[in-house]
């Protein structure tokens, strides 16, 4: 096995997507932060890395490497983990975290913790569901597709999502930039209930006939309501109608989640695990 890095998302894009299409649910974290980076929608201040590795000719595993967005393994086996430690650690020793599957975030985070000198431990549990059977949700109020007059409101709003989820924070100009540039693609969805702003859902685009939402939103004092659930569920069922399987992450620590997508008709198709580094 050998590992080959690139810093060119188009040039890993060559070479590992007819692996990673082959499972564009599995692997749609990386598909989407590999095409998104080549639409110039993603930005890093230190340049990523792109490690595929091989086995003669053939690619057997991908992984991408950021600085502020951290390490994805993906679904990368804890066997190939020590051909990329070495490579990462080297492209990206400031890496903040590292995610991928449970049996390969401990060896790599043990790898690259000797490599760069850094301390890791285990800050997440998250999982990957895909849509089965769909069941639509109610709330008051009603979907639409976000627009620019409701950036003035949104911008905090996804600052404040920032905060919560444990994102590092970019500041509200980046944030604005964000919710643009999903606007401008039709990606970003609000629930409106008398005139206020009460959730938001956005989603990727569809790579290889799976798309998945993010990030799923609703400010403390619309919560209880069923707003995310009903936006979530609406997104979900416009996205399958096109002809997409619909996949999101959880956080197996917010319980609250976990069962509103069950009740949508989502289910589980793989655990992950997060290290920080220190």
């Amino acid at each position: 096995m050998i590992a080959r890095s690139t810093g060119d998302p188009a040039v890993f894009k060559d070479l590992v997507f007819p692996f990673l299409q082959r499972d564009p649910v599995l692997n749609s974290a990386l598909l989407t932060g590999t095409e998104d980076r080549i639409r110039g929608i993603l930005a890093d201040p230190e340049p990523p890395v792109f490690v595929s590795v091989h086995d003669g000719d053939e690619v057997v595993g991908a992984v991408l490497g950021t600085a502020l967005r951290g390490i994805l393994l993906g679904n990368l086996p804890a066997e190939l983990v020590p051909v990329v430690a070495d490579p990462l650690a080297e492209a990206a020793p400031h890496s903040i975290g590292v995610t991928g599957r449970e049996d390969a975030v401990p060896l790599f985070a043990e790898l690259y913790s000797a490599r760069t000198g850094r301390s890791s431990r285990e800050v997440e549990r998250s999982r990957l569901h895909k849509l089965g059977r769909f069941v639509e949700q109610k709330a008051d109020g009603a979907p639409r597709p976000a627009a620019e007059t409701d950036l003035a409101v949104l911008t905090p709003t996804f600052g404040a999502y920032r905060a919560e989820a444990g994102h590092v924070a970019e500041g509200a100009a980046e944030d604005r930039r964000w919710l643009e540039q999903r606007i401008e693609r039709g990606r970003l969805w609000v629930w409106e209930d008398e005139g206020r702003l009460v959730s938001l859902v956005g989603h990727q685009s569809p790579m290889f006939g799976a798309v998945r939402i993010g990030p799923v939103y609703t400010p403390p004092e619309s919560r209880g309501r069923g707003y995310a659930s009903a936006l979530t569920a609406e997104v979900s069922r416009r996205l399958r109608e096109a002809g997409d399987e619909v996949c999101l992450f959880t956080d197996l620590a917010n319980p609250t989640s976990n069962k509103i997508y069950a009740a949508i008709g989502f289910h589980p198709v793989q655990d992950f695990v997060g290290h920080t580094f220190t």
